[in-house]
This record gives C-alpha cells, structure tokens and sequence, in this order.
C-alpha cells in the first residue's frame, strides 16, 4: 500500500465508540462512502437529497461553506432531517470564527444529530479570509494547531487557560479590558472527542494534520501518485501521533458515473472548468497550492499556462489546456469493471472514505451501488 496502516487496525476496527453510540467507530477494513453538498440549492432540497442517499447507504455528507450560506446552518438542518449520516464541516475556516465558537457550534450540531458531527477544518486561502471575513491570512499551521487543542479543551469542559503564539485565553490585559475570565462549556457535549479532519495540501500542513488530527482532506488527489507527493509528510507527522488517537482517517475521492465510455466522456469532462479553477484561479501566481500539487503530478508546463490563461481572463482556454489524462486520474468513471479498479487503487492508497460525486440518471441508485463495492 502507498499509505501504510498502523498495526492496531489489523483487527478490522478501531472502537472509539463512546457510551452514546456515536459515529467514532472507524471500519478500516472496509472503507465508507461520503458526498459533498454544493453550495448552490436551497436546504429543503438538499436535505432530501441528503436523506434519499442515507437511504441508499451513504456513511457521511459534507457541507460547503467558502462565502456562501454558513455550513452550520445546514449541518443543523441536516441533522434534523437524516438518522444515521455523519454530518461533516467541509470546510469551516480557521479565520471566520473564535476557536470557542468553532468548538461550540461543533458541539451543537452533534447534539442535535445524536453525536454524527464530524468537524471539517481548512485554513482557505487569501482572497477569501481577507476579502471576505476581513481578518489578516497569517500562521495558517499555528492556527490550526491551536484551534484543534482548543476544541478538544472546550469538549472535555476544561476551563480555558490556553497560551499560545495566535491564541491567548483568556485575552491578555494588554490586548483588552484585562476583564476576562476563564470559562468552560455550560453544556455537556454529547462526545468530549469530536471528530477532526483537516483540509491541507502542502508538506509542513499534511505532517501537522497526521500528528494531530482524525481524518485528512486532500482535494485534486490521484491515488496512483499519493506516496511520492505526500508519503514523506505523512510518515513525519504519524511519527509524532499519539497511539491513543488511533490511525489516522484519509477521505478523497472524485466524480463517479458508471457506463460505456462512448457515455461518460462528457461527463469527465464536466470536472474541466473546476480543475481550471483551482489550478489557475485559486490563490495568487507563486502561491497556489492547487497549481503546485499538479506540477508535482508532472504536469508543470501545463500548470503554468493553465494559471497563465485563467489569471489573464481566458478561462475557456485555461480549461482547454487540463489534460485528458489529468482529469482522467481524478475521476472514476468507465465501465463497472474500471470504477471498481478505481476503487481498490483509491483503497491501496489508503483512502478510508471514498468521496463521491455521483453523476448518472438515478444518483441514489449509484449511491447503492457503490456502498456494495466498497465494502
């Protein structure tokens, strides 16, 4: 395998399930199924199509946010109008909420799903924590450091005393009233360990999400080249992980259509304007990850003029340049024999949750489908 697995998961499942029967237990030995919620579509239509898919066998949906409607709301709503699906954060950033409030709202959602809350963290980018929530992008590995010791702190109602280099509580009387006090949650939680899984791509940020947190969210990821580009920063940071958390989760995935290739071609291609963007319109020349993770892949020239075309407002032509083999790695889309040959190399690459985009006439069917194939 391109990932190895720690040796606690030879049995099959690691039971971090608490008293409450809770959504911790990880079944390694199969691995689970989840989706994304777009960020368009009302939340009456989006929970019935949350609830249809749950129906089928979907272990896990994540909620968009970016500067779109808040995630939360949604995960509330959701966990009103599904029983058994994990509710996932995908992503809440660091810069848009106090780690208290990142921590409480967490919590309140797994109360209100009876403990089904997974909480998706990501440090964003730039042009949308400054342009949007208006707060400076700086020390994106100490925030997220801190902020996931900070949620654990407020889960476990340990009064807050937290000294760190972005974080300090209570806040200092240089830097306020001097007024603050130290407080824990009022609430008990349902779980005092939420789950945490964490959006990164670069090395120093996959390392710290392997050190510290439940599950890993790479986007843009081709199994077949996971090992090269992030098995040395994963190897650094489960070296540092402590054994009690147990092995660390991997969710990826792609787009998902079943059929003749004469059929899903032009769906393949569906993913071409998205990649575009991500490759060339995300972040600034010099500092976008998505363009740097694809020239990792081998794809330097393109990725250059990908960001080249999208930068100068070609878009059409920036989304002409993808490759066809690129879009083709980052998809799963063929014939019932190539999508589960796509499956089991997304599973020896140590992917745990399968994320799927389903695309076809019926989506729950497909939902169905591949809940048989992956497990």
């Amino acid at each position: 395998m391109a990932f190895s697995r720690d040796e606690d998961a030879a049995s099959g499942v690691d039971s971090r399930r608490d008293a409450h029967g809770s959504f911790d237990t990880i079944f390694l030995s199969a691995m689970r199924l989840s989706a994304h919620l777009g960020y368009a579509g009302g939340f009456k239509e989006s929970a019935d199509r949350v609830a249809q898919w749950e129906r089928a066998g979907l272990d896990l949906v994540w909620v968009a946010e970016a500067y779109g409607f808040d995630a939360v709301s949604v995960m509330g709503y959701l966990a009103a109008r599904t029983e058994t699906v994990g509710i996932g954060s995908g992503i809440l950033p660091l810069y848009s909420r106090s780690p208290a409030l990142i921590a409480q709202s967490a919590a309140g959602v797994d109360a209100l799903s009876g403990g089904r809350c997974v909480l998706g963290l990501g440090a964003s980018g730039p042009q949308v924590v400054e342009g949007w929530h208006g707060v400076p992008y700086d020390r994106p590995l100490t925030r997220t450091r801190e902020v996931i010791e900070i949620c654990r702190a407020v889960w476990r109602r340990e009064r807050l005393v937290y000294d760190g280099a972005a974080y300090s509580l209570p806040l200092p009387a240089g830097q306020g009233t001097g007024l603050g006090r130290s407080l824990k949650l009022i609430t008990s939680p349902v779980r005092f360990r939420i789950p945490i899984y964490v959006a990164s791509l670069g090395e120093r940020n996959v390392a710290l999400t392997a050190e510290l947190a439940d599950g890993w969210l790479p986007v843009l990821f081709v199994p077949e080249q996971a090992a090269a580009v992030w098995g040395k920063a994963l190897a650094e940071g489960r070296a540092r992980r402590p054994a009690e958390m147990g092995p660390l989760e991997v969710c990826a995935g792609a787009m998902v259509a079943v059929g003749a290739e004469r059929d899903v071609a032009s769906i393949r291609e569906l993913a071409r304007p998205l990649v575009a963007l991500y490759v060339g319109g995300m972040g600034a020349r010099g500092a976008n990850y998505y363009n740097d993770l694809v020239r990792r892949y081998g794809y330097e020239r393109e990725a250059k003029e990908i960001q080249d075309l999208y930068l100068a407002g070609e878009k059409d032509r920036a989304a002409a340049r993808v490759p066809a083999g690129l879009l083709e790695s980052m998809s799963i889309c063929g014939p019932e024999g190539y999508v589960r040959d796509r499956i089991a190399a997304y599973r020896d690459a140590g992917v745990t949750v399968l994320d799927v985009t389903p695309v076809g006439a019926d989506p729950a069917r497909l939902i169905g489908q591949l809940k048989q194939w992956v497990t």
